[in-house]
């Protein structure tokens, strides 16, 4: 029942640590950590909010920038892991549904993290309202096509090649997915669900990038140019 309540996240937790180490995995190290970054130097950003921050990795690279940085995680033991490599840092246990802080942030960061969340309307609502006017909305998520694959993805044909197949696009519905003893659950929605709903909030779309990998063995990389995994959004409060 825990893993029902919570995606899976608390049973997962010491797999997850031991997959990012301090690092991160090949999709954030090798794809989209670069493009993330580009647009945070130099914006001059004072003051960040990182949604299901986990063990803390981007909080810690947002302050090797000089922002000073809040991260939010509804799992105890990722927090935990956050505050014992950044022992000065801000963590709070919390979900995006909860969020209390209004107009306090200018830069929200979702890393990843509106896959993982069960009422995405309500998150976004909420992050939408941390921000102050003219403040900025960054997300990395996973494409709708490639969640809409989950679980299986990638199928080998009988001709020998390797097909990803896509169902059910227009279906919202929670995927469990397993990799290296992580189980946890994800949710496809159609890209217009993300975007209907951030611009509901009145927040306006200033970057829509599809980055592609900038390190790993060829095949890894032709895969992921084949099916993207990511796509980062920009969006913009008025001010």
């Amino acid at each position: 029942m825990t893993d029902e309540l919570d995606g899976g996240w608390a049973a997962s937790a010491q797999a997850w640590i031991v997959e990012q180490g301090e690092e991160g995995d090949y999709g954030r190290r090798a794809v989209l950590d670069a493009p993330m970054l580009a647009r945070i130097e130099g914006r001059g950003f004072a003051r960040a909010l990182d949604v299901g921050c986990g063990e803390g990795r981007f909080c810690r690279i947002m302050q090797r920038l000089g922002i000073r940085t809040t991260g939010i995680d509804p799992t105890e033991a990722l927090l935990a892991r956050a505050r014992q490599l950044d022992p000065a840092g801000d963590y709070r246990l919390g979900r995006a549904e909860d969020i209390a802080e209004e107009a306090q942030f200018d830069l929200v960061v979702s890393y990843l993290t509106l896959i993982d969340i069960p009422d995405v309307e309500a998150a976004i609502a909420k992050m939408a309202a941390a921000l102050r006017p003219g403040g900025t909305l960054l997300s990395a998520n996973l494409t709708s096509f490639n969640t809409a694959g989950m679980p299986e993805g990638w199928r080998r044909e009988s001709d020998g090649g390797l097909r990803f197949s896509i169902d059910h696009y227009m279906d919202e519905r929670a995927v469990w997915v397993e990799w290296r003893g992580i189980r946890i659950q994800n949710w496809h929605r159609p890209l217009s669900t993300y975007m209907t709903l951030l611009l509901n909030q009145g927040l306006q779309l200033r970057v829509f990038a599809e980055p592609t990998p900038a390190a790993g063995d060829p095949e890894q990389i032709a895969r992921h140019r084949r099916v993207p995994w990511f796509h980062i959004m920009e969006w913009q409060k008025p001010a």
